[in-house]
């Protein structure tokens, strides 16, 4: 099979969701506005013409017995001194094939559903605009084949979620519930940055290969100690902690229902939400080096589930309902990546990608319908005793409801250890910089010579 070949079907993977962004970006930027019509066709095109490429890829890997196909597009920055490059690669495997066809599945479904629901919303076309940011953010981060490309396309979602929540910014809270959750995203970034730094200065690369081992995913060995897999690993687990919403960043989940019904089934119930895991799949062999870091991703993935659980049975609206429910199975999936399974979580994120999309997209329309049936019937329809009333007492119940409509504090927490301290910090520096500044432009001794001058003398008074 001709190399070419692949690199062709590489670059159409990435090609058609960057073509899609320009396109909607320069007609943005030149005032000169698509028809929903266009908008939708472009959509629809782009979509079917990157998932044809991806399925393509699979089907020839397939057939020639190929687990593993790298695509570069060179070096973007070089830095000989210091040994570093930032090369954009894209790699196809087991890993990131189904994660790429199932966001170019998820994001065509979407936009078909958004054509109509959002038929003549004023900002329709912003919406697909930031969208497009969005599947193009998605595609970079499933098919990166190294650190610094997937940190490109974490951006991107990242900024597309953001601006999505605060899609409806004619009203307050929208506007600050995506601040809350760009605030958050920067602590996951942070955490991400430094993990890549420290892999750069222990292996000198932040190539997947070089990182987690020639053999293709999942069989790769990573190259660090047990201790720098400790170290890089808990700093990719706050990462992705942070994306996927886990425990003790799950506060942000119920803001992000601020954004429409569609960028809410796409991001919180299906792809967004299951980056983070993607990202402890992706760097898998570095967590089968530290039993500690593998304690540590299953604790944080059983809490995060059992508060999902307890946060979404005394939510009032569906939305958020839902999105605790995603977080429930997010927690379970981080807990199977702990526990050592590969394949498994993989097919357990495909199956709930599906399910959650389809129940966040029906939510609107299911409402109506209890409604009505409701209605029909004259009253509430029954529901029979759940579990929890059978084998937990009435206080028991009452302490678990108290935190799941505190949504466990996990906000005022983090205000309190991390956001305090930060601006503490902060303004004290900048006291410092003030001061150092006042003294360098003799300032502080104009002032105090200024009020010695102006002080009563012991004779006048």
């Amino acid at each position: 099979m001709n190399p070419w070949i692949f690199d062709v079907l590489g670059l159409a993977a990435i090609g058609a969701p960057a073509l899609l962004l320009i396109v909607f970006g320069l007609a943005s930027l030149a005032s000169r506005p698509l028809s929903e019509e266009a908008i939708a066709r472009w959509t629809a095109w782009c979509v079917c013409c990157g998932l044809f490429a991806v399925v393509t890829m699979f089907s020839i890997m397939l057939w020639t017995g190929l687990r593993y196909v790298p695509v570069e597009i060179g070096d973007w920055v070089a830095l000989p001194e210091e040994s570093f490059r930032f090369q954009l690669k894209f790699v196809f495997d087991r890993l990131s094939i189904p994660f790429a066809a199932l966001s170019f599945v998820i994001v065509g479904v979407v936009g078909a559903f958004a054509n109509r629901y959002l038929h003549r919303e004023p900002g329709y076309r912003r919406f697909f605009l930031y969208f497009a940011v969005f599947l193009l953010g998605m595609i970079v981060a499933a098919l990166a084949g190294t650190i610094e490309t997937l940190f490109l396309g974490w951006e991107l979602v990242g900024l597309s979620s953001a601006l999505l929540v605060a899609f409806f910014h004619e009203r307050p809270a929208p506007v600050f519930n995506a601040q809350r959750i760009w605030s958050v995203y920067r602590i996951s970034d942070a955490a991400f940055l430094i993990a890549a730094l420290m892999l750069h200065h222990v292996t000198g690369s932040g190539d997947f290969a070089v990182l987690t081992g020639s053999g293709p995913w999942p069989h790769g060995e990573a190259a660090l100690t047990s201790a720098q897999a400790l170290g890089v690993g808990l700093l990719l687990l706050i990462a992705a902690a942070g994306k996927s919403g886990l425990i003790p960043f799950s506060g942000w989940l119920p803001r992000a229902m601020e954004g429409p019904t569609p960028s809410s089934a796409a991001f919180y119930g299906a792809l967004s939400v299951h980056l983070g895991v993607y990202l402890l799949l992706r760097v898998s062999p570095i967590l089968e080096l530290s039993t500690l870091l593998c304690i540590a991703v299953v604790a944080i993935g059983l809490a995060s589930a059992a508060f999902g659980v307890i946060a979404g049975r005394v939510q009032t609206d569906v939305k958020c309902a839902l999105a605790y429910a995603s977080l429930t199975q997010v927690g379970i999936i981080t807990a199977e990546i702990g526990l050592g399974f590969r394949y498994l979580p993989l097919i357990h994120i495909i199956g709930h990608v599906c399910q959650r999309t389809l129940q966040l997209l029906r939510s609107p329309s299911l409402l109506h319908d209890y409604h009505q049936l409701e209605n029909a019937i004259g009253g509430h329809l029954h529901y029979d005793d759940s579990l929890s009333r059978r084998w937990l007492s009435a206080a028991t119940r009452k302490k678990l409801y108290r935190i799941g409509l505190d949504r466990g504090q996990l906000d005022g927490g983090l205000d309190r250890f991390i956001v305090r301290p930060f601006m503490r910090g902060f303004r004290w520096c900048d006291r410092m910089e003030r001061r150092w500044t006042d003294l360098l432009t003799g300032r502080i001794s104009r002032e105090s010579d200024h009020v010695a001058s102006v002080a009563p003398t012991a004779e006048e008074l």
